[in-house]
């Protein structure tokens, strides 16, 4: 048995922290996670504090004893202060956004209870990549979750994204001499095309289909989504 926030959970041989909560019906903040994928532990999001140390939920094998808390301010201050950085260190225009309502990172600054951006918008000069016939992909909304980086490696089979840069410099790049999409061997079933969570990959045409009130999150928050989906195994892509 382990304990999160004082409640006693089971856990099984081989689980991880995130794998431990989810079954158990705790939701822990988390972007990078996926079900369907090898821990990655990039976002951060889920943070939590084991045994009084930090550590990623994603990545932590579930253990006996471990004494574990997630609803804290402290956390809770830290887990908005990361989302406000991907918010300004991208171009997130809710508003405006085809993936509003469908969007993992503006649902979960909701859930958090975010209310502005706190620190000074970037404005990063990043470039649209409209050259494929059916795939448009928007370098403004990544947050370098690398969901697609993993699914179009590990089921697609193409290795079609990969990450470059360092820091500040880190960017999504295709697997084209071009640098241009429409010369990599992506399609349109591809998983990696439909597992964004954000609106960095998109398909054409099919912008603002859902009307408001049809939308992912538009009437359960996050935390029932992914609950759901994570305990079923599968996604809530769309």
């Amino acid at each position: 048995m382990l304990t999160i926030d004082g409640v006693a959970l089971s856990f099984e041989a081989g689980q991880t922290l995130m794998e431990a909560a989810t079954a158990a019906g705790v939701y822990l903040p988390h972007l990078c996670h996926h079900p369907e994928f090898k821990p990655h532990g990039s976002c951060k999001l889920c943070t939590v504090k084991v045994n009084g140390r930090f550590a990623s939920a994603c990545t932590l094998p579930a253990a006996e004893g471990q004494e574990v808390l997630s609803e804290t301010l402290e956390l809770r201050q830290l887990r908005v202060r990361i989302t406000q950085m991907l918010f300004v260190e991208g171009n997130h225009f809710c508003p405006s956004c085809e993936q509003s309502g469908d969007c993992k990172l503006q649902a979960t600054a909701y859930a958090l209870g975010m209310l502005d951006s706190h620190f000074p918008h970037f404005f990063p000069a990043r470039r649209v990549d409209a050259s494929h016939p059916d795939i448009l992909l928007d370098l403004d909304r990544c947050i370098l979750c690398e969901l697609c980086v993993r699914a179009s490696r590990d089921m697609d089979g193409k290795s079609v994204f990969g990450i470059a840069g360092r820091g500040m410099e880190s960017h999504l790049v295709v697997d084209a001499e071009s640098g241009a999409l429409v010369d990599t061997v992506i399609e349109v079933s591809d998983r990696a095309v439909k597992i964004c969570p954000v609106g960095a990959i998109l398909i054409k045409r099919t912008a603002y289909e859902k009307p408001i009130g049809q939308r992912l999150y538009d009437h359960h928050p996050i935390q029932a989504v992914l609950l759901q989906a994570d305990q079923g195994g599968g996604s809530c892509d769309q």
